[in-house]
């Protein structure tokens, strides 16, 4: 099987030795080529040239934003759910800091762990087809949001030059939360069966945990998984007490949420968000820009991972 392996070498946990070892491994099962990315959005050129040229198995090597490029160059514009498949099989060696994606879907956290479960799927052939999530054209492999989230992904990409950490997230997401308008936010949520909603924030869900605060799981839908539709949890005040209740609910273990302000839905196969001004919207922790209505899809069998 020819593949490529896709390394950003400006993640978190990659280095140079680490990408050789990792190379000199997966080159022993596959016929291997390594291309590093050299800016953003050079991974989804990456791995949509890779498809073109036949590739059998594309490998991200570095954080999400990685690994959501990727997935958006293998799948490129394929959008219905239950038609064969003929993009490649795709596998991830985690290289960022949170590593969302990878955990969810298997893999140890540890780069070297983690060759290791690659190197015995490949050789035992195991596979594991999961469902996505689409924003609009976007593909997202474990949550999409807007609102305070999404201006929070905006305020830690403005620090580039800092190491990312639980505790820069933080930092920043409270500085958010305090820099008027602070919620203000208007977003109109629409979900099937229901009448419209205004809320001030909304996080949509492909997977359960929705993020990591260190090692510990942030459990927004606990009950979505890659097998089922989306997840949704928005807030229709982000009143101080309010978003402290519901923070620590995430961070319980349990996830189980309960508030006033709450709406939550599970096994969702679609929501519509619409904004009176345009607000950002991120996707697996990266940046997308601002819009102002963006509908979200689950996807079922979107991608088959070697895991």
């Amino acid at each position: 099987m020819r593949a490529v392996l896709v390394v950003n070498p400006q993640a978190t946990a990659t280095t140079p030795g680490g990408r050789d070892v990792l190379a000199h491994a997966l080159a022993s099962e596959v016929k291997l080529e390594v291309v590093e990315t050299a800016h953003r959005g050079h991974a989804t050129a990456i791995a949509a040239a890779a498809v073109a040229d036949g590739a059998g198995l594309i490998i991200a090597h570095g954080g999400d934003g990685t690994v959501n490029e990727v997935v958006n160059g293998l799948l490129g514009g394929a959008e219905v759910a239950g038609e064969p498949r003929t993009a490649p099989l795709f596998a991830v060696v985690p290289g960022g800091s949170a590593n969302v994606f990878a955990r969810a879907v298997g893999y140890p956290r540890d780069p070297v762990e983690a060759t290791h479960v690659l190197l015995d799927a490949l050789t035992s052939g195991r596979r594991r087809t999961i469902g996505l999530g689409r924003a609009n054209a976007r593909w997202f492999t474990f949550s999409a949001g807007m609102g305070w989230d999404a201006d929070v992904v905006e305020g830690v990409e403005g620090k580039r030059g800092k190491r990312t950490s639980p505790l820069l997230y933080a930092r920043v997401a409270a500085a958010v939360y305090l820099r008027p308008p602070h919620g203000r936010h208007t977003l109109r949520l629409e979900l099937p069966g229901r009448e419209p909603e205004i809320v001030r924030t909304a996080f949509v869900s492909n997977t359960d945990p929705w993020s990591y605060f260190g090692p510990r799981p942030i459990r927004l839908n606990p009950e979505c998984s890659f097998d089922t539709g989306l997840g949704v949890f928005a807030l229709r005040k982000l009143g101080f007490f309010g978003v402290l209740h519901h923070l620590r609910q995430a961070l319980n273990g349990k996830g189980r949420q309960r508030g006033r302000h709450l709406i939550r839905a599970d096994d969702v196969t679609k929501v519509r968000i619409h904004a009176e001004k345009p607000v950002n919207l991120q996707v697996d922790g990266d940046l997308v820009g601002e819009r102002t209505d963006v509908e979200f899809v689950s996807v079922p069998q979107a991608l088959t991972v070697v895991v």
